[in-house]
């Protein structure tokens, strides 16, 4: 994720050593609000995230599938 500033309980490391974002066990974004579905850190949100068509084709699809 390189220089994003996102708070250190929402990272972990990959299998290669690089900062990715965590993940818990059913494979959402560890940051992610499982109620409201919106990211709990979206000011400080990592570069891959603030640049995915948020509200578009597979965001709303997945998005409608979890409701």
């Amino acid at each position: 994720m390189g220089d994003d500033d996102v708070p250190a309980e929402f990272c972990e490391k990959d299998q290669w050593g690089g900062e990715v974002m965590k993940r818990l066990g059913d494979g959402w974004c560890a940051a992610l609000d499982r109620k409201t579905l919106m990211c709990t850190i979206y000011a400080r949100r990592p570069g891959v995230c603030r640049n995915y068509p948020a509200g578009e084709g597979d965001c709303l699809k997945i998005g409608r599938a979890h409701v």
